[in-house]
């Protein structure tokens, strides 16, 4: 057993919260919120180096999560080496790298194995047809309660991010996926977290992409060298060349300068 296993160690990371916790650990908390009643909701977000660039020292979001805190109880789980190590450094502990990715088939399995209903918020209806299909072969037993695809306008107007909850609690959703992007996901569980009437949310980026199959993961080697924005640059260079050259090395030195244990 690593000291990982113990629990969950929370620390700032250019100055935004982020919880080092273990893969085992992390499923058991959301066995235990899906098999429960009542209670405040739990989301699961992560962070990486785009998370540190709208959430950390001086971004557009900073402070987010512990005012999000006052609704519902936040775990935000180390996604990208460079945050991965430098917790390492920080607290002379080994810590396990938790990407939405890897998280997803893992937590289906445990809302199929607790009955939970499961909900899709973002992407698109095609991606969702192929998700639906993956999901029917993988997890037969899994109810999926709805699945939706909001256009950003919707997102953006205060009623219409109102009313995507109210479509979501009236569905009776009790894990909802958000694969929205940053920081689009994260701001949209803030506001509307408690009021969707969800147990857990997980805030998951392109992970649903991933298992759909439209978007192609790096081979372990990039992604244990932490070279998956590398090879996802390469695949999108046009989408992420933004995010990657110019708020990556700014993010790289919030990482470096706000972080403590």
């Amino acid at each position: 057993m690593t000291l990982a296993d113990q629990g969950v160690l929370r620390i700032r990371l250019g100055g935004t919260p982020a919880d080092a916790c273990s893969l085992a650990w992390l499923t058991g908390q959301v066995a235990e919120r899906l098999g429960g009643r009542g209670g405040r909701p739990l989301v699961v977000a992560s962070t990486n180096l785009d998370h540190l660039h709208h959430f950390g020292r001086s971004g557009a979001h900073a402070g987010l999560v512990e005012r999000a805190e006052s609704t519902a109880d936040w775990l935000v789980l180390l996604d990208g080496m460079p945050l991965v190590w430098r917790a390492q450094r920080l607290t002379g502990r080994r810590w396990d790298r938790l990407t939405g990715a890897d998280l997803l088939p893992d937590l289906l399995a445990v809302a199929e194995r607790t009955g939970a209903r499961v909900g899709f918020l973002g992407g698109r209806t095609e991606t969702h047809q192929l998700l639906a299909d993956r999901i029917a072969q993988r997890w037969p037993e899994l109810t999926v309660a709805g699945y939706w695809a909001p256009e950003r306008a919707q997102l953006a107007a205060p009623g219409g991010a109102a009313d995507l909850a109210d479509q979501v609690k009236r569905a009776e959703v009790d894990l909802l996926v958000v694969g929205l992007g940053k920081p689009r996901q994260e701001t949209w569980l803030a506001a509307h977290a408690e009021n969707s009437g969800i147990r857990v949310g997980l805030a998951v980026g392109a992970a649903a992409d991933f298992l759909a199959g439209v978007v192609d993961r790096a081979p372990d080697f990039w992604r244990d060298n932490g070279l998956e924005w590398l090879y996802r640059l390469l695949l999108e260079p046009r989408r992420l060349a933004r995010r990657y050259l110019l708020q990556g090395p700014r993010a790289a030195l919030r990482l470096l300068l706000h972080s403590g244990h």
